[in-house]
């Protein structure tokens, strides 16, 4: 099987790095042309010419996706430059870890804002255009903090499961135009961040790796092919579901470690 995006339209967020750039490498590879947008310009316009380089078109935008207004002008830019919006690619996130009663009133808005109000603020802009056409796809990046309890991240947490919910929901409502969505959950992922997370840990980085059913940690082109998928024709009567992608963790029971 292989996977096609041929003459399909893609925005793709926080596609200046890691996943977001595997995943716009792997739409264009598929033959999408990708809208690009992330907070850094200069590494978004970077993988756009990568794209171009590999016989790919692409387009970059600097955009906040905590800005109602840029992310709507980042899904428009999709529509007035090539006329119309197949698949969007919610992947803009993040957070940073600390107990619950310590987040302020400011962190918990602009934590919302990243994970979920990115989401919202791209399918408000996205589907009227997709209703016109008749039909698109939105893909988004959730986590395991949204399927179950991660300390010191709560109010990712919160967020991530509120974008499982809205993702449901436009299934629901939408299917009937054609729409669809879902949802992808990373596991552990091989960044260098986590990587410096394993190392303040106690222990070898094999002993992390042994909780994991795959043994070893998630890679960005684990996630973009997987959304490639859920982007494709493929997975035409896939809609509103939550796809762990973590290797077999989301699996377990969570027992205490001897």
């Amino acid at each position: 099987m292989t996977i096609t995006l041929e003459d399909k339209i893609a925005v793709i967020t926080a596609a200046g790095h890691g996943i977001g750039r595997a995943s716009a490498l792997e739409f264009a590879a598929a033959g999408a042309t990708v809208v690009l947008g992330d907070l850094n310009g200069d590494t978004v316009k970077a993988v756009a010419a990568e794209v171009e380089a590999a016989g790919g078109r692409a387009v970059a935008m600097q955009c906040d996706v905590t800005s109602a207004e840029q992310v709507g002008a980042l899904v428009q830019a999709a529509k007035d430059t090539f006329g119309r919006l197949d698949i969007l690619f919610n992947h803009a996130g993040g957070s940073p870890q600390g107990p619950l009663h310590e987040v302020t009133v400011e962190d918990f808005h602009h934590i919302v804002d990243l994970n979920l109000g990115s989401m919202f603020f791209g399918v408000q802009a996205a589907l009227p255009i997709m209703i016109e056409q008749g039909g698109g796809t939105i893909v988004s990046t959730t986590s395991g903090a949204g399927l179950g309890a991660v300390r010191g991240l709560a109010i990712y947490g919160a967020a991530k499961a509120g974008m499982i919910a809205l993702t449901k929901s436009i299934a629901a409502e939408y299917g009937e135009h054609g729409i669809r969505a879902n949802v992808i959950s990373p596991g552990s992922m091989d960044t260098a961040g986590f990587r410096g997370w394993l190392d303040s840990l106690p222990g070898t980085d094999q002993d992390y790796f042994e909780q994991i059913p795959s043994g070893r940690l998630g890679v960005a082109e684990d996630i973009a092919k997987v959304a490639c998928f859920l982007a494709s024709d493929y997975s035409a009567y896939v809609n509103g579901i939550t796809v762990p992608v973590d290797g077999g963790t989301v699996g377990l029971l969570a027992i205490p470690r001897v």
